[in-house]
């Protein structure tokens, strides 16, 4: 994980005066963008149509600069970039290998407070 965490500060630096968001924020927005990167196995379905990982990264990091001014924090990356699709208003969903499917919103949630915990171990 602490692999994960460096790489999102790495990326941070060209993002330091993109918009009035904090380090922490930025942080917590690259660690789930890190998290949907590495999910190699899994798909990523916008629209009825399956993307991979790197497509899913692109389409989302293109969002979050769309909708940057209204992204302050990790949680509204999640809601106005990472749940659902802002043509259709239809959810977005990750299919794992094993065939479970699951809301990106609820799976990112999760993995948010899962940083966040690891986060105040450290």
């Amino acid at each position: 994980m602490s692999r994960v965490i460096a790489v999102a500060l790495l990326a941070l630096a060209p993002l330091a005066n993109a918009v009035d968001r904090s380090p922490v924020e930025d942080a917590r927005i690259e660690y789930l963008l890190g998290v949907i990167a590495s999910l190699h196995d899994a798909q990523f379905i916008r629209d009825g149509t399956a993307y991979d990982s790197t497509a899913a990264v692109k389409h989302l990091r293109n969002k979050l600069a769309v909708a940057r001014s209204h992204v302050k924090t990790a949680d509204d990356f999640i809601r106005y970039c990472a749940s659902q699709s802002s043509v259709s208003g239809k959810p977005y969903e990750i299919r794992f290998h094993d065939g479970r499917v699951v809301l990106s919103a609820d799976f990112l949630r999760q993995q948010l407070i899962e940083f966040d915990r690891e986060s105040r171990r450290q």
